[in-house]
């Protein structure tokens, strides 16, 4: 289909390798249960011998924390619990006793960064360091994006709920029957789909910023966060199947913009997957205000983020389009997904060639502006 916001859509993906020096992309656009615009360009590594197609999966760091999410409030749901219980009520020795799934899911609960060290890939290790860690800040007073930790504190109460791995009930009760090509623990079978992922460069306004001057600033809380758990900083590392096997929550997903655009129409309840309650809690607003982790001004429902808005109730940006209600959650590099239940319409981008900033860039929101 051809109208004024596919075209321009379009434009700004062949600008993207015109001049911000895009390798290979994906962008889907999803409206009431259909996709309405696929564009795959590209390559899936510098040696330009596989082209990237539509097919063409590569890792989304954190735009894996929505569908990771998702599956901890289903689960809730269905043994009777909602985000308002106590995290104690599934995981005994969560130390944050008075803390509920809310406030965990929506970056309050101060595990953001660990005292104790363990490896990504050590589970135990890390769910006994998140046992002994007295909170980054006291419960009530605000909150922070926990970058790596999250995964892990999503993960522990699903293994308790349910008997399995995150990976595996994504796989089980949303990927499969929806039919995507999404994994939270990449298959040996599908090692050959995955693009290599190339590191963003750092100019000078990435420096000025309040989050630079603190992430490379040793001992900070900034610092802390994005280095614990231990593991899988460089982006070279992520492209080591080792990394695409380990099924991260927070940042280990692998799939196609294809797969998390139609993921969001699921959790927009375009397409039948999730109960009316478990998208009212994906979809309503839990916190706001400035994030002590990111520097900035962030707003998240229970595992999803939202544009912060002023006193006015404006937005302060626009990662997630014009409207009020829109969701989503970025990765690392330029990955992007969201969701708007006002109007129907999910997106998603994937690349390989990275940028630096830890929000969303002008690659996908000029898509976005134009949607």
């Amino acid at each position: 289909m051809s109208t004024p916001q596919v075209d321009k859509i379009k434009e700004v993906f062949e600008r993207n390798f015109a001049e911000r020096g895009e390798l290979g992309a994906s962008v889907s656009v999803w409206r009431d249960g259909e996709e309405i615009l696929n564009l795959a360009q590209g390559w899936c590594d510098r040696t330009k011998q596989r082209e990237w197609t539509a097919d063409t999966m590569v890792p989304v760091y954190s735009a894996t924390k929505g569908p990771a999410s998702a599956i901890l409030l289903m689960l809730l749901e269905e043994n009777g619990l909602t985000p308002q219980d106590l995290v104690v009520r599934v995981w005994d020795e969560f130390p944050n006793k008075n803390a509920t799934f809310a406030e965990l899911m929506s970056h309050q609960s101060g595990f953001a960064a660990l005292d104790k060290k363990a490896s990504v890939f050590d589970y135990g290790a890390v769910i006994e360091a998140v046992e002994q860690q007295a909170p980054n800040w006291p419960l009530g007073d605000g909150h922070g994006y926990h970058p790596r930790t999250y995964g892990f504190l999503l993960e522990k109460p699903v293994r308790e709920l349910s008997g399995k791995t995150l990976g595996e009930v994504w796989r089980e009760r949303v990927a499969e029957p929806l039919g995507l090509d999404f994994w939270i623990g990449l298959p040996e079978s599908e090692f050959g789909r995955v693009a290599t992922l190339y590191p963003g460069k750092m100019d000078k306004s990435d420096l000025e910023s309040g989050f630079y001057k603190e992430f490379n600033q040793e001992g900070t809380l900034v610092r802390k966060a994005f280095g614990s758990p231990r593991g899988l900083h460089a982006v070279q590392e992520m492209n080591k199947q080792e990394a695409w096997q380990a099924a991260l929550p927070a940042m280990g997903g692998v799939g196609t913009a294809r797969a998390l655009a139609k993921f969001y129409q699921a959790a927009i309840g375009r397409i039948e997957c999730f109960s009316h309650d478990v998208l009212e809690w994906i979809k309503t607003p839990v916190i706001q205000g400035e994030d002590r982790i990111l520097r900035t001004p962030t707003r998240f429902t229970c595992g999803f983020q939202m544009d912060p808005l002023d006193d006015h109730g404006s937005k302060l940006r626009h990662n997630y389009g014009a409207a009020l209600e829109a969701f989503g959650h970025p990765g690392a590099g330029g990955s992007h997904a969201l969701g708007d239940p006002e109007s129907g319409v999910s997106f998603a981008y994937i690349m390989n060639q990275m940028e630096l900033a830890v929000l969303p860039g002008p690659k996908s929101l000029e898509m976005i502006a134009a949607i």
